[in-house]
């Protein structure tokens, strides 16, 4: 890969993973505009769809983890790209024989996205040295934006021209495509991969080379932790504005400001582009900091500290303001500072447990996917209710700002479990 060592090659299969993640999981929200008019869904109906996703979604988050632990990464990640693609491709039919059908559908394509992030949190405790691990990580996550700004401009171009099925069926393909350049370039482990240098060999075994491990999880020290628990409360928060966004911004951007169906893609793009760059950005400070000599703890706390308070100071702005161009402003700008994230609790689950890291990345992600079932569908609560778009802002906000407080006062970067 260019002159690349083939732990980059891992990074960036990872990151096309994600990004085939967001583009299967955004095309609906974009798409169940048209799907709405055409089966005469209520605000309250479409929050329904939206969120049955994050039901499957939340079923196998630590399972997948757990699994990637002990038998390795690959395997996990290629079969859960494989099963979700399958039900993307499967959504239209699913939604033509019933609401029922599709909700099914849904979760289990939830289920298949499930492993994505606790795999390449266990991948990456095994290929990546830990002073590299925040801009690895940002660089996977960054793929969320991209592949979200790529479902808003494809998906309504493609409804346009061919209706909405085919939004899920080229999105379903893309996967398949992947699997096999994953399958036939990563190995199992740094010691069993093809192309690997004796010299990048050496420098995984030295600062990071952790091993697959059957032994469980110490499970009742991880959840009496401090330090876990930070990250749970952080990943719960954080995921809350996230996927209110992700689900409703496209409704809030046609309905609630006004622009056309045809140009929503284009306006909800711009924070989506300003997220991959500062993620990216944000990863190779946060790895500086500490390349430094910094405390890996005040790095982290410091990181969350912008992250957070840029994202709940754009939420509470972004509610109040009447203007389309404004709006995207002011959540471009969010979201540029709240990418810093990454450098916060985001890698902090691999400073605390690089034994444990997928499973301990599941553990988060479960709690993290709480608010992608009912964050949103209080949203289309609220809105059903109120018609308030402030409303279901400003309660985004401060759920922010909490798990701000809480990760402060209870976070470390010190390893807490072998």
């Amino acid at each position: 890969m260019l002159g690349l060592g083939q732990r980059h090659k891992v990074v960036f299969l990872a990151f096309a993973s994600v990004f085939i993640c967001y583009i299967d999981r955004v095309n609906i929200s974009v798409a169940i505009i048209p799907m709405a008019e055409s089966f005469g869904w209520d605000a309250a109906t479409q929050g329904l769809v939206l969120s049955s996703f994050f039901a499957g979604y939340f079923l196998l988050q630590i399972v997948g983890g757990r699994l990637a632990d002990r038998f390795g990464g690959k395997a996990v990640l290629g079969a859960g790209v494989l099963f979700w693609s399958l039900f993307t491709i499967l959504t239209p039919p699913a939604a033509f024989l019933g609401l029922g059908v599709l909700l099914i559908a849904r979760v289990a394509m939830g289920m298949g996205e499930a492993v994505t992030f606790p795999s390449i949190y266990s991948i990456y405790a095994r290929w990546i040295p830990p002073a590299e691990r925040a801009r690895s990580v940002a660089f996977a996550n960054s793929g969320i934006p991209l592949g979200t700004v790529f479902a808003l401009i494809a998906t309504p171009w493609i409804v346009d021209q061919w209706g909405w099925p085919w939004a899920f069926y080229s999105f379903g393909l893309v996967g398949v495509v992947w699997f096999v350049f994953w399958w036939r370039g990563v190995a199992r482990s740094p010691q069993e991969q093809r192309g690997m240098a004796a010299e990048e060999l050496a420098l995984i075994e030295a600062s990071a080379g952790v091993q697959a491990t059957s032994e469980p999880p110490p499970w009742g020290r991880l959840l009496r932790s401090k330090a876990v628990w930070a990250i749970i409360i952080a990943h719960f928060c954080n995921n809350w504005s996230l996927y209110v966004l992700l689900s409703w911004l496209p409704t809030f951007v046609n309905q609630g400001l006004g622009v056309d169906y045809a140009a929503v893609g284009l306006f909800t793009m711009v924070p989506h582009i300003a997220s991959f760059f500062f993620l990216n950005i944000a990863g190779n400070i946060a790895d500086r900091l500490i390349r430094s000599g910094m405390d890996v703890t005040r790095v982290r706390k410091l990181m969350q500290s912008i992250g957070f308070g840029g994202i709940a100071t754009a939420l509470l702005i972004v509610g109040e303001v009447e203007s389309a161009y404004v709006a995207i402003a002011v959540m471009t700008v969010g979201n540029a500072i709240g990418a810093f994230v990454t450098g916060g609790f985001s890698v902090n689950h691999m400073d605390i447990a690089p034994r444990h890291a997928g499973t301990l990345m599941g553990i988060t992600n479960t709690a993290g996917t709480i608010p992608g079932m009912i964050g949103v569908y209080v949203s289309g609560l609220i809105l059903a209710e109120t018609g308030s778009w402030a409303l279901v802002f400003q309660v985004a906000a401060g759920v922010t700002l909490f798990g701000l407080v809480c990760f402060l006062l209870m976070a470390s970067g010190k390893k807490q479990f072998d």
